[in-house]
């Protein structure tokens, strides 16, 4: 995997005031109210809503408070960083990652991100790494120029300063790779299959409800060859999460997920290329 470094000096602390219409709003449940309904009234996926409040089941009762709060996706386009989207959508980078599952700062045009509007991000405090008193860190400081040329060590000194830095916080500016990250491709024999059977629960190995969400991309794998959890690409299926097992998919073999049962019969058996996104 070709791997990006990128050495930020040191700069000066930025603070950014952001404002937003507040449209996220609490709702009271009442008798009767399911989450799937209060899903649909309020223009929400069923997991989108289960996300934002934190809760693992479908399971309400009378009188719980949930947010409810409008949704976009947003489709990642080249040089993005999470810091950029989030100051263009009023959230910050953590808000980001948590409603997307993302467990680092790496994005990759084309990925498409969840996006609740309405949350408050009112003097959002954006701080870069603080300032050093240090000949690199003046020398990021253009308007000091003239400061810096009469304390700076010898080039020599400075080369293990600027190496030994620590990368900026998460949520300074997050770094995009030029293109899809990919840290393992490999050719499987793909095959398909479907929750809508008799019998059939419904529930993959890492707790995904199919029945629920027959639009989400989940593949079965042998986890010892692609980890339970991982974000893959499948040729010709798109972005996938390895979500799912089967005792018949041992080694490079994988069962992509499909709404229906003839989808999976047209979709038959062939090779292809899944390459491991993280």
């Amino acid at each position: 995997m070709l791997k990006k470094i990128i050495s930020i000096l040191a700069v000066a602390v930025l603070s950014v005031t952001v404002s937003a219409n507040v449209q996220a709003e609490s709702i009271t449940v009442q008798k009767g109210d399911t989450l799937w309904a209060l899903s649909r009234t309020n223009n929400m996926s069923l997991e989108n809503l289960q996300k934002i409040n934190n809760l693992t089941t479908d399971l309400i009762h009378p009188g719980d408070v949930l947010t409810v709060a409008p949704e976009k996706q947003y489709t990642v386009i080249q040089d993005d960083t999470l810091w950029d989207i989030a100051m263009d959508h009023q959230v910050t980078v953590s808000q980001l990652k948590e409603w997307n599952q993302l467990h680092t700062d790496l994005i990759h045009p084309g990925l498409n991100l969840v996006i609740f509007e309405g949350f408050e991000t009112t003097n959002i405090v954006l701080t870069d790494q603080p300032k050093q008193e240090t000949a690199p860190a003046a020398e990021a400081q253009t308007e000091s120029i003239p400061a810096v040329e009469d304390q700076a060590p010898a080039p020599a000194e400075i080369a293990p300063a600027v190496e030994a830095q620590a990368p900026a916080p998460a949520e300074v500016a997050p770094a995009v790779e030029a293109a899809a990250p990919s840290t393992k491709e490999i050719t499987v024999e793909a095959t398909a299959y479907t929750a809508s059977c008799e019998g059939c629960s419904g529930i993959t190995a890492t707790g995904i409800n199919l029945l629920e969400n027959p639009n989400q991309k989940v593949i079965s794998v042998d986890p010892t060859v692609i980890p339970l959890g991982s974000k893959v690409y499948v040729e010709g299926y798109g972005e996938a999460i390895a979500g799912d097992t089967g005792g018949a998919i041992k080694g490079n073999k994988i069962d992509v997920f499909t709404p229906s049962k003839q989808d999976a019969i047209n979709f038959g058996r062939k090779q292809l290329k899944v390459t491991i996104l993280n």
